[in-house]
């Protein structure tokens, strides 16, 4: 099967490369010239098969530029719906990858990285099955609503857990101990919901009710300068999280109890960074709301 991967940012050029490691020849196009220029449109190369990897907001616009009614068309979106594909594309689906992918270090070994397909007809399933099969064996045949779903946990698992290092490191700048002091602790983290489900695997003051020591700390981050990060965006994270992990173990009551008590601090830091926001402003450093 002849393949032209179109996007070549980072879910692209880590496909090409995985593809061409399964002595499968692709074309790796870039984009955003199909979208300026006539000519690299007219130069696309023949395939029977065409992957976009391109972001949400420019996949329909690049799509409308392929012109191949005959051969299978697939985006790698873990949102966008198939019915991008207009009605000039009857063999179309989906072959999404939840993977966190880079163009600085490429991904050798596929056979652990699921694939969520989705196809028009079942010999769409069948074709985009077999194209999967070359680089992985964890393939899932799954709709929209499904796919949108793992999309939303993916991030949440890969995207706002990569936030919360962010400001671990950031809490740590001023400290004599690095970053790399935790990750014994993330890799411990990550290693443990192998065998266990996330929910038993949960620990740390918010899971033993230890609301003392969630108070110290708030007023701890109180006392912090604003970074890379609002000091109050930070309580206002560490508060809604033990608050989430709290509402897993205590009953009604003692929820209600502990939101009042945390709103307070919350109510506190936003007055404190209402007051630092007002002096830079007076200082000319602070753009007017």
């Amino acid at each position: 099967m002849r393949i032209a991967i179109i996007g070549a940012g980072s879910v692209g050029t880590n496909l090409h490369h995985a593809f061409e490691l399964k002595g499968i020849k692709t074309e790796l196009v870039h984009a955003r010239p199909l979208t300026a220029d006539p000519a690299a449109v007219r130069a696309l190369p023949a395939a029977e098969c065409y992957i976009y990897t391109v972001a949400d907001h420019a996949l329909v616009e690049v799509v409308s530029k392929v012109q191949a009614p005959q051969a299978l068309h697939l985006h790698t979106s873990g949102s966008m719906p198939m019915t991008i594909f207009g009605d000039d594309k009857p063999h179309a689906g989906v072959m999404y990858f939840p993977q966190s992918f880079s163009r600085e270090v490429l991904i050798d070994d596929w056979s652990g990285i699921p694939c969520i397909i989705e196809g028009r007809n079942i010999d769409d399933v069948a074709a985009i099955y077999s194209l999967a099969q070359n680089l992985t064996s964890r393939i899932y045949e799954a709709n929209q609503h499904d796919r949108e779903r793992l999309h939303i946990a993916s991030i949440f698992a890969n995207n706002y857990s990569n936030l919360m290092f962010r400001i671990a490191a950031e809490l740590l700048k001023d400290t004599q101990i690095p970053f790399e002091a935790l990750l014994p602790l993330i890799d411990r983290t990550a290693e443990k919901v192998h065998t266990l489900a996330p929910k038993d695997a949960q620990t740390g003051p918010a899971k033993r009710n230890d609301t003392e020591v969630i108070m110290r700390h708030l007023k701890a981050l109180g006392e912090l300068k604003d970074g890379e990060f609002f000091v109050s965006d930070i309580q206002f994270v560490y508060m809604n999280l033990a608050q989430m992990i709290q509402n897993t173990v205590l009953e009604e009551n003692e929820r209600m109890s502990l939101t009042d008590l945390l709103s307070q601090v919350l109510e506190a830091s936003d007055a404190k960074a209402r007051g630092r926001q007002a002096q830079a402003r007076r200082r000319g450093s602070f753009p007017e709301e």
